[in-house]
């Protein structure tokens, strides 16, 4: 069991002069912190950086929810790429080619980190394909470079760089479009307006 600061300051409290109400609520937390230990599924899994469950929705091409064992949804946002926005061109096919492959799907989720939006961001797994790389390679999303270069390993950041250029250089999914805009420029001319 992680012992954290919060649990100190509890323990503290139950053994000090502290008023009853005070020392019941030191108490209770302590003992969630228990059940948690003892019964390891009890507390999340994206709290350990991984979620693993079902896909239940998709919303666009680069964000699903996912349906873990305990019945809680997730809302995960695919890490190091961006999909073009559902008004955009390409949007709903974006969208449509993540779902034939993964609603209803067993997935795992490697978390990274959340967004202001309280989103988990991860890389999503089916079986041992990495569905975010996918993406790029079937010519529906952009590298996005601005998040990826603080979270990517050099050689991961060049995979999926070359993805995406293969992807241009094939002119699948949206680079067929003679000038696709991306979904970043999308969204802040969308804000101008």
């Amino acid at each position: 069991m992680k012992v954290q600061a919060q649990h100190l300051r509890a323990l503290t409290t139950l053994f000090s002069g502290a008023s009853p109400v005070r020392k019941i609520a030191a108490g209770v937390l302590l003992l969630g912190a228990l059940a948690g230990a003892i019964w390891p599924g009890s507390t999340s899994r994206a709290d350990a950086g991984e979620i693993e469950g079902v896909v239940v929705g998709v919303a666009d091409g680069d964000t699903i929810t996912v349906l873990d064992d305990s019945r809680q949804q997730h809302k995960v946002r695919f890490a190091f790429i961006d999909a073009p926005e559902k008004a955009q061109p390409f949007g709903t096919r974006a969208k449509q080619v993540l779902s034939d492959k993964l609603y209803r799907q067993q997935v795992r989720v490697e978390v990274l980190e959340q967004d202001r939006y309280g989103r988990n961001v991860g890389r999503i797994w089916l079986g041992d394909e990495d569905v975010n790389l996918g993406q790029l390679r079937a010519g529906y999303a952009w590298h996005y470079q601005q998040y990826a270069r603080k979270g990517q390993s050099a050689q991961e950041f060049s995979r999926y760089e070359q993805a995406e250029q293969a992807a241009r250089q094939q002119r699948l999914g949206l680079w067929r479009d003679t000038d696709p805009v991306p979904p970043w420029d999308f969204r802040r001319q969308q804000r101008a307006q």
